[in-house]
C-alpha cells in the first residue's frame, strides 16, 4: 500500500521505474492472490493515474509507458471492475490515443492493444470504444497474410471478441464483416504449414460475434460466406492440429444456415379427434408458423428447457421448490361428490369375495373375455393345427380360413411382397443365386455383430436355403392371384408360417394378439398389422455395449447438411411417404425405399429422399397437439444390403437425448425372424443428436419464441436385400401386446395358489377398454382366519404408461406382472402379504396412436391428477377414483408406484416426496418440533438399492416441485395421504453401475 501511495505521488523517474519493476516482479511470480491483494488497495486506480500523467508527457517516455501498460494489463484481466474504473478515470480516450500515436511502432502497439482488449471486456466499455473509433483504427492496423509483426496481429484481434451487439452491428455496417472473410481466405490460402492456426480462428471468432445478430447473419449470406467457410473446412478435415478452426468455422455455418419452417402444411398432428360436449380442442397458433421476427432470433441459443421429466437440472429445481409448508402437508381433499366412491366398491370384489363362487366366476369371466380367443397350451404358444385362425391379412397376401367377415376389421399384417409382375417360375438356378446371396448375407449379419448371427435355438431353419420364396411364392401350394390392389393373396401363407416357425416365445401368441388387435379402436382405423408386434420376439442372448460416440460424427453431419445448400443439385428433394396426402407420395420409385406407419403405435409423418440413400423423417405431433415430437415406430422395406443408409429425423423436440452418448435405436428384421431370429436388436452407427435450422412457431414451442427444432441422425446398414424392417425409438409395445399378454398370464396362471382378477376400469376417451388387475395368493383354506387374512392385506397399487412414448415402462410392467404370478418364493410371499392393485397402461389411446406425451385429449395425462375430468381423462379420474374410495374405507395402500421412462438418465430410481427435504434443499429453516416426518419414505428405495442391480440410491430424489404438484405422484400423498407415493423411473439406454453396467463399442 506504501508502494502504491509512493507511485501516485512522485513525480521522480527514478521512483516510478523502481516501484513499476517491483510489482512486475511481485505479480508475475506466485497465485493471482498477489494480484487481488493489489486490486483491493486501489492499485488499478493507481495503474490507470500513472497512466493518464505519462500519456500527457511530451515526448511520450516509453520507458516508463511499456511497463505500466503491462502491468494494467496484467492486473485488469483479474479486476472484474476494470472497465467501470477505466469509465471513471476517463481513460478511453487516453488508450485510444495512444494506440493511434503508435500504428508505425509494433511493439509500443501490441503494449497499448493488450490494455484494449482488458477494456473491451466490460460491454459498456466495449461499445465507447466502439463509438470513438476503436474498429476504424483495428482495420487500420490488421494487414493480409504476412510474417511480420504477427505478435501484433495476435493482440490486434482480441478486441473484436468483447465487442458489444452495437458494435457488431457497426461493424456489419460499415463493411468491416466482408473484410474480415476476405482476410481470413488470405490467411488460409497462405499459411501453407499451419503456422499461424491461432490468428486464423481469431478472425474466425471475430466472425462468429459479429454473426449473432441477425444482420450479421444475412450479411454473412450475402457474402459468400457458406461457400467461403465450407470450403476452407473442407482443406482442414485432414489434419487433426486444425480442429480448433474446423470446430469454430462447422459453428458459425451452423447458426448462419438460412433458418426455414418444417416441410409439413402445418405442424398440427396429422389425426385430430373431436372431443366430447362442448370442449375443444386447445386452438393451435397457427398463423405465428409464417411469421418470423428479426427480433426474435438476436440470440442463437434459446432459452431451453426440458419439461417432459421428472428431473430438472439442480439449480432450477432450487428455483421450483414448494417452501409453503402448508401446501406440502397431506391434506385429503375430495374433488368429488363422496355418494359417486360407491361405483368403485364393485372393483374391490375381493373384500368381500364369496370363495365357494370364485371358481364359477372366474371361468365365466374368462370365457367372456376370451370367447373370440384360441385356447392356449400350458407353453403359452398354441400349435397351428389346434387353433382357429383370426380373420386377418398380410400386407401382401390375403389369410382367411373363415371367410371375410364383413363386420369385423380386416388386418393386414405386412411382410414383404418378394413379388414379380409374372408369375414366379422355380429355378435352380434363382435357388443358387439365392444360396450365394445368403452366404453374402451371414457374412454382412458377422460383421453387424451378434445378433443376426446367433440361431434362435428352438426354431431350427429347413435345409433348402430358398425356403421363404415357397412362401411367398408357393405356386405349387396354393394359387397367387393379384387382389384388385396389387397384393398377392394365398390361402395358406399365414399356417405355413406358423407350422414351419412357430417358436415358444413366452407369454405371446400370434393368434391372441390378432384376435385382440381386431378390437382395437384407432383414429385412422388401422387395418395393418405390425410384423415384430404381431410375431412376438425374444431378447437376445447377449449384452451388447452401448456405442462409442466417434470423434467429429456431429461436425461431419453438419457439414453434409451444408452441402445441401451449396450444392442444391445434388439433392433429390421426393417425398415417398406423407400421411397427410398420401397423392403427393412416390412409393416404390426405382431405387426409393418404402415406409408406411400405419399401424399400431406407429409414428412417422413424412419420408422425403435427399439423397439416394438419405432420407429425411418428420415424426407425427400427438393427436389434438402440435409437439411432443419423439417416439417414432415405421417400416421399411425395398432397401439394398450391405449400403448405409442415413435417416435423419428433423423434427425432435428435446434439447439433448441419450443418443449422444451411446443409445441406439432397435431394428427388427422380418426376415431373420422368419429364420429363427426373432428379435428387436439395438442399430445404427454415426448417430449425433443436434440442433438444426428448422424453427419452431409459438405454438409448437410450447409459447416460447425462437426456439429450433433438433435433428436425430443415424446410418443403417440392413442385414437383407429386399427385406422389411421396422424401426423404432426404443422396443414397442402396443396396448394389444399388453391385452394378449394378460389372457396369456391369465390362462396359464396357477389357479389354485394365485388369485386374479382382470375387470375394465373404465372406457377410454377414444372408446378402448383400460383394464384393472387384482393380483395376490388365494386364501390357504375357506375358514374364518384365512379369509380374514386374505381381506386385510395391505394394498399396493402400481400403475404404467401414463406417456405413450416411454414403452420401457410397460416392460417393466411386464416384469412386473410375470413375477407376481410367478412360483418364485419371493412372489409367493408378496401375494400372501399384499393386495396388488394394478393399472398396467393409464393410456391406451395415446399408445394406440403413435403418441408420445398425451392422450386423445391433447392433455398430458399426468398433469391431470389435481382435478381430472371424467369425460377428457376418463382414465386418471377414474383410478384417483378408486383410490379415494380405498382411503374411504379405510385401505388406503402402503405403496403407490407410477412406472416411467426417462429419455435423459442412466438406471433406475425413483422419485418421492418429503416435506423436510424440500424445504432443506430451499434454504428454508425447518422447526423440527412443528413438522414432523415419518422417514419410511426411504424404505423402499434402500431395499431396491440393495437387492435390484440396476437401481441406484444415488439418483433418486424426494423433493417436491411446483411444477409437478398435478402429477400422481405429488397428489396420491398429499390428497390420499400415503407416505410411500413414488414415480419409478427407468433408462431408455444401459446401466452406469451395478450386474447391469455396460461398457463401450466402436463397432
Amino acid at each position: 500500500k506504501r508502494g502504491l501511495f509512493l507511485f501516485q505521488s512522485s513525480c521522480d523517474k527514478d521512483v516510478i521505474l523502481n516501484i513499476l519493476s517491483v510489482l512486475t516482479d511481485l505479480l508475475s511470480l506466485g497465485t493471482g492472490r498477489r494480484i487481488h491483494y493489489v486490486i483491493s488497495k486501489g492499485g488499478s486506480e493507481a495503474l490507470l493515474q500513472a497512466l493518464a500523467t505519462a500519456a500527457q508527457t511530451e515526448p511520450t517516455d516509453h520507458g516508463t509507458l511499456l511497463p505500466l501498460l503491462r502491468l494494467l494489463a496484467r492486473v485488469g484481466q483479474r479486476d472484474r471492475k476494470f472497465g467501470l474504473k477505466v469509465q471513471k478515470a476517463e481513460a478511453t480516450d487516453i488508450i485510444l490515443s495512444l494506440t493511434r500515436r503508435n500504428l508505425g511502432h509494433h511493439l509500443h502497439l501490441t503494449h497499448c492493444l493488450w490494455v484494449l482488449r482488458v477494456c473491451a471486456s466490460n460491454v459498456t466499455t466495449g461499445t465507447m470504444l466502439g463509438i470513438n473509433g476503436a474498429m476504424e483504427l483495428l482495420f487500420k492496423v490488421i494487414t493480409p497474410y504476412s510474417k511480420r509483426h504477427v505478435r501484433t496481429v495476435r493482440s490486434l484481434i482480441q478486441p473484436f471478441l468483447s465487442f458489444s451487439e452495437s458494435n457488431s452491428r457497426r461493424a456489419v455496417n460499415r463493411g468491416y464483416l466482408g473484410e474480415l472473410l476476405r482476410l481470413y481466405q488470405d490467411w488460409h490460402r497462405n499459411d501453407v504449414s499451419n503456422n499461424y492456426i491461432y490468428i486464423r480462428r481469431g478472425l474466425l471468432l471475430c466472425l462468429q460475434y459479429i454473426t449473432n445478430i441477425q444482420l450479421g447473419r444475412e450479411t454473412f449470406l450475402g457474402a459468400r460466406g457458406m461457400e467461403i467457410l465450407f470450403t476452407s473446412v473442407q482443406d482442414c478435415l485432414s489434419c487433426k492440429n486444425l480442429d480448433p478452426i474446423i470446430t469454430t468455422a462447422t459453428h458459425i455455418l451452423r447458426k448462419c444456415y438460412p433458418k426455414e419452417h418444417l416441410p409439413v402444411v402445418t405442424v398440427r398432428s396429422s389425426y385430430s379427434f373431436p372431443l366430447p360436449g362442448n370442449v375443444k380442442a386447445e386452438p393451435l397458433c397457427e398463423a405465428s408458423e409464417g411469421k418470423w421476427l428479426k427480433g426474435e432470433s438476436e440470440g442463437e441459443e434459446e432459452a431451453e428447457t426440458d419439461r417432459d421429466n421428472e428431473d430438472v437440472e439442480s439449480k432450477e429445481e432450487d428455483y421450483d421448490l414448494e417452501t409453503d409448508v402448508n401446501k406440502l402437508r397431506s391434506r385429503p381433499v375430495l374433488d368429488r361428490p363422496e355418494e359417486d366412491l360407491g361405483q368403485y366398491e364393485a372393483l374391490c370384489a375381493e373384500l368381500s369375495q364369496n370363495f365357494q363362487e370364485l371358481e364359477f366366476e372366474e371361468k365365466k369371466s374368462l370365457e367372456e373375455r376370451t370367447e373370440s380367443l384360441p385356447s392356449a397350451p400350458s407353453h403359452f404358444i398354441p400349435s397351428a393345427t389346434s387353433v382357429k385362425h383370426p380373420n386377418c391379412r398380410w400386407r401382401n397376401q390375403s389369410v382367411t380360413e373363415m371367410g371375410l367377415n364383413p363386420g369385423e376389421q380386416d388386418f393386414k399384417v405386412p411382410l414383404k411382397s418378394w413379388r414379380k409382375k409374372e408369375e414366379y417360375r422355380w429355378d435352380k438356378n434363382d435357388e443358387k443365386r439365392d444360396i450365394a446371396e445368403e452366404a453374402q448375407d451371414k457374412d454382412l449379419c458377422e460383421e453387424e455383430g451378434p445378433a443376426w448371427s446367433h440361431v434362435f435355438p428352438l426354431c431350427p431353419l429347413p435345409k433348402d436355403a430358398a425356403w421363404y420364396k415357397k412362401m411367398f411364392y408357393p405356386h405349387c401350394e396354393a394359387s397367387i392371384n393379384p387382389s384388385p390392389e396389387g397384393r398377392l393373396e394365398s390361402s395358406g401363407v399365414v399356417r405355413n408360417l406358423l407350422e414351419e416357425h412357430r417358436g415358444e416365445i413366452p407369454f405371446h401368441s400370434p393368434h391372441f394378439y390378432a384376435a385382440r388387435a381386431k378390437c382395437v379402436k384407432s383414429i385412422p382405423g388401422y387395418r395393418d398389422l405390425a410384423f415384430p408386434d404381431f410375431w412376438g420376439h425374444r431378447p437376445p442372448p447377449y449384452s451388447k455395449p452401448v456405442l462409442e460416440r466417434k470423434n467429429g460424427v456431429q461436425r461431419d453431419k453438419v457439414l453434409d447438411d451444408v452441402r445441401r445448400l451449396i450444392q442444391p443439385g445434388d439433392v433429390i428433394g421426393r417425398t415417398v411417404f406423407d400421411l397427410d396426402d398420401p397423392s403427393h407420395s412416390s412409393p416404390g420409385a426405382p431405387g426409393c425405399l418404402t415406409f408406411s406407419s400405419k399401424f399400431e403405435s406407429g409414428n412417422l409423418r413424412k419420408a422425403i429422399q435427399v439423397r439416394e440413400f438419405e432420407y429425411d423423417l418428420i415424426m407425427n405431433a400427438d393427436v389434438n397437439s402440435n409437439q411432443h415430437h419423439q417416439w417414432f415406430y415405421f417400416e421399411v422395406c425395398d432397401m439394398k444390403s450391405a449400403v448405409p443408409y442415413r435417416f435423419n429425423v428433423i423434427n425432435c423436440e428435446k434439447s439433448n437425448s441419450q443418443f449422444n452418448y451411446g443409445m441406439q435405436l432397435v431394428m427388427y428384421s422380418v426376415r431373420e425372424a422368419l429364420q429363427g431370429r426373432p428379435r428387436w436388436i439395438r442399430a445404427g452407427q454415426d448417430i449425433c443428436y443436434y440442433k438444426n435450422h428448422y424453427r419452431c412457431s409459438a405454438a409448437a414451442g410450447g409459447g416460447v419464441r425462437g426456439r429450433f427444432y433438433y435433428t436425430l441422425t443415424f446410418s443403417i446398414k440392413f442385414p437383407h436385400k429386399d427385406d422389411v424392417c421396422y424401426l423404432a425409438y426404443h422396443y414397442p409395445y402396443t396396448y394389444s401386446t399388453m391385452m394378449s399378454h394378460l389372457d396369456m398370464l391369465e390362462q396359464t396362471r396357477n389357479r389354485k395358489k394365485v388369485y386374479w382378477r382382470q375387470q375394465t376400469l373404465c372406457q377410454t376417451l377414444g372408446g378402448n377398454p383400460c383394464p384393472l388387475l387384482t393380483i395376490t395368493a388365494m386364501p390357504e383354506s375357506k375358514n374364518r382366519d384365512d379369509l380374514e387374512q386374505f381381506c386385510n392385506r395391505p394394498y399396493v397399487f402400481l400403475t404404467a404408461r401414463v406417456h405413450p412414448g416411454e414403452s420401457n415402462a410397460s416392460w417393466v410392467m411386464k416384469g412386473t406382472l410375470e413375477f407376481l404370478v410367478s412360483s418364485d418364493p419371493i412372489a409367493e410371499l408378496l401375494r400372501k402379504c399384499f393386495i396388488f392393485k394394478i393399472v398396467p397402461m393409464l393410456n391406451p389411446d395415446g399408445v394406440i396412436n403413435g403418441n408420445h406425451r398425451c392422450s386423445l385429449s391433447g392433455d398430458d395425462l399426468n398433469r391431470q391428477w389435481l382435478t381430472p375430468s371424467s369425460q377428457l381423462h376418463p382414465t386418471i379420474y377414474h383410478t384417483k377414483g378408486l383410490l379415494y374410495y380405498l382411503r374411504s374405507i379405510g385401505r388406503a395402500p402402503l405403496v403407490f408406484c407410477d412406472y416411467h421412462g426417462h429419455s435423459q438418465k442412466k438406471n433406475v430410481f425413483l422419485y418421492g416426496c418429503s416435506i423436510k427435504e424440500t424445504l432443506w434443499q430451499a434454504g428454508c429453516m425447518v422447526d423440527t418440533a412443528v413438522v414432523t416426518e415419518d422417514v419410511g419414505y426411504r424404505t423402499l428405495p434402500k431395499i431396491l438399492d440393495k437387492v435390484a442391480p440396476a437401481f441406484v440410491m444415488n439418483s433418486c430424489s424426494f423433493l417436491v416441485e411446483k411444477s409437478r404438484a398435478s402429477t400422481a405422484r405429488v397428489v396420491v400423498w398429499k390428497e390420499m395421504g400415503v407416505l410411500r407415493s413414488y414415480t419409478m423411473e427407468s433408462t431408455y439406454c444401459s446401466c452406469s453401475h451395478g450386474l447391469y453396467r455396460v461398457s463401450k463399442s466402436s463397432k
